[in-house]
């Protein structure tokens, strides 16, 4: 009598382009949309308390032209922007809403900078430091590389983040991630071999752009994790209390155990303008409480940074976040812009899905940046 009958997983396995099923253009929509429930394993957090939100008393009218072609954009998703308590504007697509959860891609990113600032806050981690001085066992590609150039994405190494090229590097991360499964039944790579195994650190004076490099996001990861008296995933808790979402948090995990902070997160655009509101309460929590470290919110908007490179080359590169010094914020893959105005308070979460062959247009998301940036002014 045979045995009953099994597939490898089809969300999970790469095709012949070398993306999963759910990261191909042509399920790539439904992919973002349904991230948190198609990642291998994830990690799912609620807030205690909900920041409760109103509509604006008087709706915003004047819209920049450019944001009015986005939202008729095929790739759109969602868009919602809070100033304090308030809806200032808010749109979803006809397959979509505001309040259901979507892959953020690198936005998540912007965890990083909190926890590393907290760190700092409690004295338990140096900028100057190397990542040896933290990970004894990392391997040649980053062993000699400050904290500080991780978080400027400044490392020079042999990781590849070209979206264009199928072999690159980024897409061999995503079996550490939790976002596919290795080739023919192999054994699926975690994130401390995976970082280990990243050679060819070159030592060079500071860039003029940065290099940007999500595998940096993960090797300050682990030292997060090998630095922090609490675990990740209470840290992850404790942000999601002080943004006070009104849904999940999802991140995906890696084999053994991290966070995918480098990629792995999912928000509802609602949840996503929350979470930007850390930033435009200068790191305050819903009740007004200091959480996050002011200081080093300030600081990162203000020095000197390498630049992103063109045409999104108005904005620095600054402790893992984007920032001209008012405006603060991060991009992630396939369309997701996170933009806080630091001036008016206001945050604007723009979700999307580009189903293009690689899943990114660096023209789109300048444009995105922008009209985010006008969206504010108004």
């Amino acid at each position: 009598m045979s045995g009953p009958r099994t597939i490898s997983n089809p969300d999970l396995t790469v095709g012949a382009d070398n993306k999963q099923r759910w990261n191909q253009p042509a399920h790539r929509r439904h992919g973002f949309h349904n991230a948190h429930h198609l990642f291998r394993r994830a990690l799912m957090v609620r807030s205690r308390n909900v920041l409760m939100l109103e509509p604006a008393k008087h709706a915003l009218t004047d819209q920049p032209a450019k944001l009015k072609d986005l939202l008729t954009h095929p790739a759109f998703s969602a868009l919602c922007c809070i100033q304090g308590n308030r809806i200032v504007m808010e749109a979803a697509a006809v397959d979509f809403t505001t309040t259901t959860p979507h892959s953020i891609q690198s936005v998540s990113k912007l965890h990083i900078h909190l926890i590393v600032g907290l760190l700092l806050e409690q004295g338990l981690i140096s900028l100057e430091a190397k990542v040896v001085d933290y990970l004894p066992d990392i391997g040649t590609g980053y062993a000699q590389a400050t904290v500080q150039s991780l978080l400027d994405m400044t490392v020079s190494n042999d990781f590849s983040e070209d979206y264009s090229d199928p072999q690159s590097d980024c897409y061999t991360e995503e079996i550490a991630l939790g976002w596919r499964l290795p080739a023919n039944n192999l054994a699926e790579t975690t994130l401390v071999d995976f970082t280990n195994a990243i050679p060819g650190f070159k030592s060079t004076h500071q860039r003029g752009h940065a290099d940007y490099k999500s595998a940096n996001t993960d090797v300050l990861t682990r030292i997060a994790a090998a630095v922090s008296p609490k675990p990740l995933a209470q840290l992850i808790e404790d942000i999601a209390d002080a943004a006070g979402y009104e849904s999940a948090f999802h991140i995906s995990r890696s084999p053994d155990g991290f966070p995918a902070f480098s990629g792995g997160g999912c928000l509802s655009a609602r949840d996503l303008a929350r979470f930007g509101l850390l930033f435009a309460r200068a790191g305050c929590d819903i009740s007004g409480v200091s959480f996050a470290n002011e200081a080093f919110i300030a600081h990162s908007l203000s020095r000197n940074a390498p630049k992103l490179t063109p045409p999104k080359d108005w904005l620095r590169y600054s402790n893992h976040l984007m920032t001209d010094g008012r405006f603060v914020g991060h991009a992630g893959y396939g369309g997701q812009f996170l933009m806080v105005d630091t001036q008016s308070g206001t945050s604007c979460a723009f979700l999307s899905v580009l189903e293009n062959d690689v899943g990114y247009d660096d023209c789109y998301m300048a444009l995105v940046a922008q009209s985010l940036r006008e969206l504010c002014d108004r």
